[in-house]
């Protein structure tokens, strides 16, 4: 495994944390309070080619493994985890076509994606099928060289700014997968949800209203969209615990500023024992979540797509797992050690805390992270 960065992971980690710390950070605080997606940061790392990293070279991508990318999205969500969502969503989006679309759609669809000139959404969550994915509703039924997409969709990151939404409904065969046009009469994006944190993402639902889908636009075949979203997990999962793991290291960064400066009793808190054990232990998560984030990672790359592979699937629940755990936990001591200054916004702590929850959430809640390790310790009982 992998626990020293090669030269070239190192060179792509000092050029992403330099644009963050100089381009996206100072917007940080803004887009939180306007909630409102951050159409400036989208071209920026449009600009860069980060929003194709590990899209191949031949679609218009940069080609690069999934640490690549694990480390850009580490380092954005270090300074604002809303800005992460930019780079992890359209990389969700893109998953399943890049596994298993036909040559054809991927030409069509990936080149402008990877350059940022279009947005892509994942749409599988309904209200009645969130941890249970066999439970989806929406259905598209095959007419002629068509399909009509009947359906509900919730909680759908990129809502209302995607170009293009990755579908899931049930055909005869099984769920299966679509590419589906925002402007294909009969798709709607609903009401835009209010959060907790990553306010700079947009989450809406959406309807299908006999929503006619052309066959060119099904990802691979019919009934391979259960598989599909499968190995995208196996995929995105490490991802969002890189993004957990750039939250965690954020609020980090603020600790050890604050506590060298701010006095009490005469002396900065930080030659108090009681700090330098909150600290220690904030660090020592943090690289514990990295090295299982960075070994899923890596070990991604290393496994035949059209395999099954339980350790690879154990490797990225992990990682998400404990990363986000620790997100959780590391952020939450933050605003305790910064005390009242904590609780306000001019710290960031508190957002990187509200941030921090979803981590825990989305890509799976972690108790169905817990149900996945379990399984493939126990030959999948």
């Amino acid at each position: 495994m992998l626990f020293e960065l090669s030269e070239m992971h190192r060179e792509i980690q000092t050029s992403i944390h330099q644009l963050a710390q100089e381009k996206i950070k100072p917007r940080a605080i803004e887009i939180d309070e306007k909630g409102e997606y951050p159409w400036d940061i989208k071209k920026l790392l449009s600009e860069y080619g980060y929003l194709g990293v590990n899209v191949p070279e031949e679609y218009g991508g940069s080609g690069l493994d999934l640490l690549s990318f694990c480390i850009v999205v580490e380092e954005v969500a270090r300074v604002c985890a809303s800005s992460s969502q930019i780079i992890a969503v359209q990389e969700l989006g893109m998953l399943p076509i890049m596994l298993g679309a036909s040559q054809d759609l991927k030409k069509r669809v990936l080149p402008e994606l990877a350059a940022g000139n279009k947005i892509i959404a994942y749409a599988l969550t309904e209200p009645n099928a969130g941890s249970d994915v066999q439970s989806l509703k929406t259905r598209a039924e095959k007419d002629g060289s068509t399909y009509i997409l009947n359906g509900q969709k919730m909680f759908i990151s990129n809502g209302g700014v995607a170009d293009y939404y990755t579908v899931f409904a049930k055909t005869e065969k099984g769920i299966s997968a679509f590419v589906v046009d925002k402007d294909t009469p009969g798709f709607e994006v609903g009401k835009l949800e209010k959060k907790m944190g990553i306010k700079g993402s947009p989450t809406a639902q959406i309807y299908l209203e006999n929503c006619r889908v052309s066959e060119d636009n099904l990802i691979g075949e019919e009934g391979q969209g259960w598989i599909l979203a499968m190995k995208t997990f196996d995929k995105s999962r490490p991802t969002i615990g890189a993004q957990a793991l750039g939250i965690a290291q954020g609020a980090l960064d603020v600790c050890q500023k604050y506590v060298q400066e701010r006095q009490q009793f005469g002396k900065p808190i930080s030659s108090f024992q009681a700090v330098q054990f909150t600290l220690a232990d904030m660090a020592t998560n943090i690289e514990a979540a990295r090295g299982l984030v960075y070994r899923a990672a890596e070990m991604s790359d290393q496994v035949e797509v059209n395999r099954k592979n339980p350790k690879l699937v154990q490797a990225a629940s992990m990682a998400k797992l404990f990363a986000s755990d620790v997100a959780m936990k590391v952020t939450t001591d933050a605003v305790q050690l910064l005390g009242g200054y904590g609780y306000i916004q001019e710290y960031s702590v508190e957002r990187m805390m509200r941030d921090a929850k979803i981590t825990q959430i989305y890509e799976g809640t972690n108790q169905i992270q817990r149900l996945v390790i379990a399984r493939t310790m126990l030959g999948g009982k």
